[in-house]
């Protein structure tokens, strides 16, 4: 049975990183997009990681372009828009995809372990969010409509 620090991504960058760098922490996972109406979200998890990484908290951003071609660049441009707009600072993965046959083995895993609404696997849209705890469960699936600030009392719980 597979667990969350069984998987690894490659960042931007293109190195390849194991997610049990991130074991013991609380991790925040999201997918993102830079031209969508919930990209200005990119600022509260920003702000999250800032002011709750040291009590042990990591956001990890993972660019997708599956909802409305709302991430077309590629890894050079999101990195840039990333740190001109935003000045990101928690880790960002290379562009994946979160539905269909070539679902990053992470997101079937996050997937099968925390539904949608009605029991649904599939990712409906840019900035849903993984809530996962020290222990590596995965806790809670947030809706792109759930902002960072929204989250942060149950991030803190589990800190």
């Amino acid at each position: 049975m597979s667990q969350i620090y069984d998987f690894n991504a490659h960042t931007l960058s293109g190195e390849d990183r194991a997610l049990a760098d991130f074991k013991g922490q609380v991790m925040l996972i999201v997918n993102t997009a830079s031209k969508c109406g919930f990209t200005p979200q990119y600022e509260g998890l920003e702000k999250l990681h800032d002011e709750l990484g040291e009590k042990g908290l990591s956001v990890l951003g993972f660019p997708c372009n599956q909802f409305g071609k709302q991430e077309p660049g590629d890894a050079e441009e999101i990195a840039n828009f990333c740190k001109l707009t935003y000045d990101v600072s928690f880790p960002m993965f290379a562009k994946i995809e979160v539905n269909g046959p070539n679902t990053a083995p992470l997101y079937e895993y996050l997937k099968s372990e925390a539904k949608g609404l009605m029991g649904s696997k599939s990712i409906k849209w840019n900035f849903t969010k993984f809530l996962v705890d020290r222990e590596g469960n995965v806790v809670k699936r947030f809706g792109p409509q759930d902002t960072p600030e929204q989250l942060r009392s149950e991030i803190e719980a589990l800190l």
